[in-house]
């Protein structure tokens, strides 16, 4: 009877929602569109690695965790190299079926306007949106190998798009850099990692009522109509559902499902 009942599963997959729950590791959990992918991930029964520098001060992501017990909480600072390969250790030999690259920054306006470059600051933002995701990925690689699902993504922007890039002046120069260069760094992964089954891509919520977001439009005096986080990552779940590598390489891949050129 037993025997009969797996094999109904295998072969009613679709039908009948016997698909085996994945791994998901997401990197900046403790807010916004990183604490919103744990909610959806763990709400539809995957196991969640969700990650952030505090965890002790992130109240919401802990109260998460206590009522889903698919949740774990791990430190990890993505500026921290160390720190990232301590918890890849801990890892080892674990299948993450989706490796999500979340954590990011806007960085200070005061010094990515033309008129008040600063090396410092451009330096920060650079680490953390376009190296720092490169570094998680190569730690966890063998991870994601050994998975069914086999996925690498980095949340990314619009503004990072070089052929959208005329239609902002006066816009944040180090933020619209890094995710442009965020951007060819998961296209040279996704390369050298397309012999091993791998898909590495990069997804796009669009304008999204984030604490980031209001920093923006604060701070450059630029208006959009925004999604909520639920709408924004319901969507980007969705494209991560269906991803493959043909669709990986089409250029930054939207929320709701179109694909802006790089």
């Amino acid at each position: 009877m037993k025997s009969f009942f797996l094999s109904g599963c295998v072969a009613l997959l679709s039908l009948f929602g016997c698909a085996q729950a994945a791994t998901v590791l997401i990197t900046g959990s403790d807010r916004g569109l990183g604490l919103e992918f744990v909610r959806q991930y763990a709400a539809r029964g995957d196991t969640v690695i969700a990650t952030c520098l505090h965890p002790e001060k992130a109240t919401e992501l802990q109260a998460l965790a206590a009522d889903k017990k698919n949740v774990v909480v791990e430190t990890l600072d993505v500026s921290d190299d160390a720190n990232i390969r301590t918890l890849a250790v801990k890892y080892r030999g674990k299948p993450i079926d989706v490796l999500i690259n979340n954590a990011g920054v806007l960085g200070a306006h005061d010094d990515q306007t033309l008129g008040t470059f600063a090396r410092k600051g451009f330096q920060e933002v650079m680490d953390i949106n376009a190296f720092a995701p490169l570094a998680v990925s190569e730690a966890f690689r063998g991870n994601v190998i050994a998975s069914k699902d086999k996925k690498i993504l980095a949340v990314t922007s619009g503004a990072g798009s070089i052929s959208r890039s005329g239609g902002m002046p006066k816009g944040p120069y180090y933020y619209r850099m890094s995710k442009a260069a965020l951007n060819m760094g998961m296209q040279a992964l996704g390369a050298d990692l397309r012999e091993q089954g791998v898909a590495v891509a990069v997804v796009s919520p669009g304008a999204t009522d984030t604490d980031m977001f209001t920093a923006f439009t604060k701070d450059y005096g630029v208006k959009f109509r925004s999604n909520t986080p639920a709408q924004s990552v319901t969507g980007m779940v969705n494209v991560i559902d269906k991803l493959d590598q043909k669709q990986a390489a089409q250029g930054i891949l939207n929320f709701d499902g179109t694909v802006t050129s790089w």
